[in-house]
């Protein structure tokens, strides 16, 4: 399989850090490809704009749709962002790495998801959207480190459940463009952890589950995860 791998954290030896190599090494050891994407180390802009765009379809005012049509046609997405769909249209899986922040994606993520998904077709759009979404048949799932223990992201807690904060990327961002959405994998409190369990997580990932979970045929509103409970 050919995983491509989004990771979204400024520091590299934070955990997030961690997890990825750990996913990279598991999945290469396997036979699996993988390309990574390190937003922070690419110095990756988030910010959408006419900078996107090598053409322009109105010089006049910018409406962002009609720029991504116009590009669409004429290849002129900016290089930063074809290389980043051509590695779309290259894998067979998505790994997002990232950590919740303030209930959502890191700014620097939200940012590839809005300059890289392009409508009108390329990405999404023309009546290409979920199960007859461009990546129709390709997996995707969020890894994602949590601030806060589980119990405060679960039905009753403070927060509230964990799948219904990571539904508008899960649902409106990844099912959106035709991904079949597999159970993320969650850490919480691991600044709260130790070493050990720290190394649990890590062990997990080495064992391959990210890559047996990518290759089961239950999705998101199916399965329950096999990760264990245990913070």
């Amino acid at each position: 399989m050919r995983v491509f791998i989004v990771h979204a954290h400024p520091e590299p030896n934070s955990f997030n850090g961690a997890l990825t190599r750990a996913a990279e090494q598991a999945l290469v050891a396997t036979g699996h490809e993988v390309v990574i994407s390190d937003l922070y180390a690419m110095g990756f802009n988030p910010v959408s704009d006419r900078r996107n765009f090598t053409t322009v379809r109105n010089a006049n005012y910018y409406r962002q749709q009609a720029e991504e049509a116009n590009a669409a046609v004429h290849d002129g997405f900016a290089s930063d962002i074809q290389a980043e769909m051509d590695k779309l249209f290259w894998c067979g899986a998505l790994i997002l790495q990232f950590p919740l922040w303030w209930f959502g994606l890191p700014a620097i993520l939200k940012g590839w998801v809005d300059r890289v998904f392009a409508s009108d077709g390329r990405i999404y759009g023309d009546g290409k959207w979920y199960d007859r979404g461009v990546f129709a048949g390709k997996r995707a799932m969020c890894s994602v480190t949590i601030g806060g223990p589980a119990p405060i992201y679960s039905n009753g807690g403070l927060n509230g459940p964990i799948g219904s904060i990571l539904f508008p990327i899960n649902h409106g961002m990844l099912y959106f463009v035709g991904f079949t959405v597999i159970e993320p994998f969650l850490v919480h409190a691991p600044a709260r952890i130790g070493d050990r369990e720290r190394q649990l997580f890590l062990n997990f990932i080495a064992k391959g589950f990210l890559a047996s979970r990518m290759l089961q045929p239950s999705t998101i509103q199916s399965s329950r995860t096999s990760m264990p409970h245990m913070f």
